[in-house]
């Protein structure tokens, strides 16, 4: 894969995701997250959820007709990053209010419906990586990808030995022919504990072959990292609350899709790490 066909994977995963949730917000989906997200900027009491989805939906959909325009040299790129940085920023900036966080467990760390929100941090370095690759060095690309990959992993991954997570994953889980088999093998936490420890295991372990420029750690440990979130967009077909004939894609649905950034991520890791040419 040379970097045409990185940016060719790149600009199909974020027209794909952007368009999906785009379209889903404008048809109503999930007013839960609108309202969450828009009491922050107290615009909820200005306007109704519809007014935002429709607000939220247009721009996710201007998004993705961007990145492919821009990715078609139609238009220059900048309109696609600065839609990418609003996209990305109003929600990551809800983080610092108090219903993202479950306060009868402590609060920060232990996050709630910023589950879904932290996964924005993966958007911004794949339009720099896409349009303004020559703007920063491979290493820093390869810093700015991983990072991401390494926060949802380490977070999320991490909040599975957590009783309350470990239990909420059963509905998701048990539904998976890929994963349902550990509840036979072991209790609800067990499995929930199993899950965690690879997800954190192999976040740690990419990250240690980046560092140490190992080509084989890099490889077997991204494709471990790579399985986590190919194996999440199963969830779309095997499990309840995915998809919806009214709005296309349901709360589920949604967190899911992001999954695909963090593949874009992987991708680029890979492209500058193991497929680079020798200089």
């Amino acid at each position: 894969m040379n970097i045409t066909h990185t940016n060719n994977a790149l600009t199909f995963l974020l027209t794909l995701s952007f368009a999906l949730l785009g379209v889903s917000f404008a048809l109503g989906a999930n007013p839960n997250t609108l309202s969450a997200t828009f009491s922050f900027y107290e615009l909820d009491t200005l306007l109704s959820n519809n007014t935002l989805g429709l607000l939220t939906g247009s721009a996710m959909i201007a998004l993705a007709v961007t990145t492919l325009a821009a990715h078609l040299k139609l238009i220059k790129p900048m309109p696609a990053l600065i839609l990418a940085l609003v996209v990305s920023i109003v929600p990551l900036l809800t983080l610092f209010a108090s219903n993202r966080w479950m306060a009868h467990l402590g609060g920060f760390p232990i996050i709630g419906s910023g589950q879904g929100i932290i996964k924005y941090f993966a958007v911004i370095p794949l339009y720099l990586f896409l349009f303004y690759k020559n703007k920063l060095t491979d290493k820093q690309h390869v810093l700015l990808n991983f990072i991401p990959v390494a926060m949802v992993l380490l977070w999320i991954g991490g909040m599975k030995f957590y009783e309350f997570e470990a239990n909420a994953i059963v509905g998701l889980v048990e539904t998976s022919p890929f994963m349902s088999w550990l509840y036979t093998v072991f209790s609800v936490q067990g499995a929930s504990n199993i899950i965690g420890g690879f997800d954190v295991l192999f976040a740690v372990l990419l990250g240690a072959g980046i560092l140490l420029n190992n080509k084989k750690l890099i490889i077997v440990s991204g494709f471990a990292c790579l399985s986590v979130f190919l194996m999440t967009q199963t969830f779309l077909i095997t499990a309840t609350g995915a998809f919806s004939s009214s709005t296309l894609l349901e709360r589920l649905g949604q967190f899911v899709i992001k999954d695909l950034w963090y593949v874009g991520n992987l991708i680029v890791i890979a492209t500058l790490m193991l497929l680079k040419p020798a200089k």
